[in-house]
């Protein structure tokens, strides 16, 4: 595993920036700063929290690129994260819904980590793909000695292509989680067929009972759906906007979530984990609408470009 560097901000995010390349339906293309993690770590920074990124880049013009949206948002890198050869690419075509299907070009191996962080959270194909996967595992696990841990499957289907492995990795990152986010789209992949109502809640229920609190799956327009620390099954509706695509639209939705609980105490520091197993539902629900919130101002947006505070109408960060 990478070695330690002195403390860091109250969160770390783990995982992969790259360069998103968007085909339309029309042929024409638009290269973007993209990746799930670091659109996590800009939404909550333009949500006024401080964060640190750790990822993989290269010194190239695509790493440039990436570097100056960091700087922009206020991100800080973690040091090491531009030793990669060249800096990921991810294709994404668009259809004529604005729904996106991915290919990749990427490299993922993880920068030597701040030795302690209030709050590490880690996702996508960068929490999976080795070698880098192991020393997230790793580091989620070691996080959870000096504060709370959050966890997005983020299912990239074609970085993953060996579904039962898939599935054991994915649940040994749930184990060592406080917080689980993941889509509707993530858990019909790992269970192999589609989930109704009933079947969904039955999955939040069993991650659940594997550790983490707070389980949560997002449902695109339909809102979310969570089990709360007590066991209560709560269902929040979607917002009706006009979609200009639903690029970063989870990745808002976590950046949301997790800055309501931030606000609320309920993450960062070793005290807070115990608040969280304790935690209402007056005070989760509000968590869980600022992620539904957050996401569906992004969505009316043409690409991953996540909403501040004032958007949000919400106060200073506490």
């Amino acid at each position: 595993m990478p070695g330690r560097r002195g403390a860091t901000g109250p969160t770390l995010v783990i995982g992969e920036a790259l360069i998103d390349v968007f085909r339309g339906p029309d042929g024409a293309s638009a290269e973007h700063v993209g990746g799930s993690p670091l659109n996590v770590a800009v939404g909550l920074a333009r949500l006024d929290h401080a964060v640190s990124l750790a990822t993989h880049i290269g010194r190239d013009r695509h790493g440039a690129a990436i570097g100056a949206r960091l700087s922009d948002t206020g991100v800080t890198l973690v040091p090491d994260s531009d030793r990669a050869e060249d800096t990921p690419v991810a294709t994404a075509t668009l259809d004529e819904h604005g729904q996106a299907e991915y290919e990749f070009e990427v490299t993922w191996r993880v920068p030597e980590l701040p030795e302690r962080t209030g709050h590490l959270h880690a996702g996508s194909y960068g929490a999976l793909m080795r070698p880098g996967g192991l020393d997230v595992l790793a580091a989620m696990g070691g996080g959870r000695q000096f504060g709370t841990v959050s966890y997005d499957p983020n299912i990239r289907a074609s970085l993953v292509p060996d579904h039962d492995r898939a599935l054991d990795e994915v649940e040994r990152r749930v184990l060592v989680s406080d917080v689980v986010k993941a889509s509707d789209a993530d858990l019909e992949w790992l269970a192999g067929r589609p989930l109704d109502e009933d079947d969904l809640a039955e999955w939040l229920r069993a991650w659940r009972d594997l550790g983490p609190p707070l389980v949560v799956c997002t449902r695109g327009e339909s809102g979310a759906v969570a089990v709360l620390p007590s066991g209560r099954l709560v269902s929040l509706p979607g917002t009706d906007v006009e979609v200009a695509d639903t690029v970063g639209a989870g990745d808002a939705f976590m950046s949301g979530l997790l800055s309501g609980l931030l606000d609320a105490g309920l993450l960062g520091g070793p005290g807070a984990r115990s608040r969280l197993r304790k935690a209402r539902s007056s005070t989760l629900v509000p968590a869980i609408q600022r992620g539904i919130d957050a996401s569906a101002v992004t969505v009316t947006r043409v690409g991953a470009q996540p909403p501040t505070r004032v958007e949000l109408g919400i106060g200073p960060a506490r």
